[in-house]
């Protein structure tokens, strides 16, 4: 099994913060009650003085603070009420606290986080100042599989903006949170359709001679052609898994790869391609993408 979701009911989706909630208000705005694909329902934070905890309960959501008195304790609590709550998806949003393996080995491919850089680059604190240190021209935001690591899980989905000249941290800041704001709801929505998920042992067999290709792409190619992979199945199409890794699936395969990268950004020029696929392949594709750009 490559995913647990989708579930064939909404979601039950609790989020995890530390500080003021801008992205829980963007995930609380994105996943109301009555939301197809699910939720938010609980939101927990280690900090009693979080403003997060305002913003659900002024949403009706139930709002819990754990104060921080050591690992174990937070999370054993934190534990309890993910099940009692019949949580299915957690969401780390500025959340300041480093969970430990047994946490994570829990929830693994069911927890996810927001990083305010392209990963792997710029992984921890302090990230627009190293940026702007560095003199990179682009920056952006990573939505990510939490695993043991820091900053380290498979990659869902990113999103860029540039960096320009007479940039401070404080505005590379905004900008990027801007973008965050619109990027983890969409990345949400991949994982609830079964469209991004951690590679596992069931990929392996699935992409037989495809993987070696496979496992020499980089952290940030990976995602696409998971996705690409994800759609395939979904169109029946899964015996032509391991050629379009390859580039030897055919319009399917094209198909696939063109509607998993409009599914991260637009691009005029693809969704030209895309019209021009035959019409079997350009409405299965077509389909896909109204249900995450139009999840209600």
């Amino acid at each position: 099994m490559l995913t647990p979701f989708p579930l064939g009911r909404p979601a039950r989706m609790a989020v995890m913060a530390s500080g003021r909630g801008t992205n829980l208000q963007a995930l609380l705005e994105a996943f109301p009650p009555g939301n197809p694909w699910g939720e938010v329902v609980l939101v927990l934070s280690d900090n009693p003085g979080a403003y997060a905890l305002e913003r659900a309960r002024g949403r009706g959501v139930e709002a819990v603070a754990l104060p921080w008195q050591g690992r174990r304790a937070f999370e054993g609590e934190a534990l309890a009420l993910l099940g009692e709550r019949r949580i299915d998806l957690v969401l780390l949003a500025g959340f300041m606290r480093l969970l430990s393996p047994s946490f994570v080995e829990a929830w693994y491919g069911r927890l996810l986080n927001l990083h305010p850089s392209l990963l792997p680059d710029y992984p921890g604190l302090h990230v627009h100042q190293r940026v702007l240190a560095a003199g990179e021209r682009e920056t952006g935001s990573t939505v990510h599989f939490v695993d043991q690591g820091m900053d380290t899980g498979p990659i869902v989905l990113q999103g860029r903006v540039p960096v320009l000249p007479g940039d401070t941290p404080e505005t590379l800041e905004r900008r990027v949170l801007f973008l965050e704001h619109r990027l983890y709801p969409r990345a949400v929505r991949l994982v609830l359709l079964g469209l991004a998920f951690p590679p596992g042992e069931a990929l392996l067999t699935l992409l037989g001679p495809a993987w070696p290709h496979f496992q020499r792409l980089s952290p940030r190619e990976k995602p696409l052609h998971l996705r690409a992979l994800a759609l395939l199945r979904l169109w029946g199409q899964e015996g032509l898994v391991p050629a379009a890794l390859l580039g030897e699936a055919g319009a399917w395969g094209r198909g696939a790869f063109l509607t998993a990268h409009l599914l991260a950004e637009d691009h005029p020029a693809l969704r030209r391609e895309l019209a021009e696929l035959p019409e079997e392949v350009r409405l299965r594709a077509e389909e896909a993408l109204r249900r995450v750009e139009s999840p209600s």
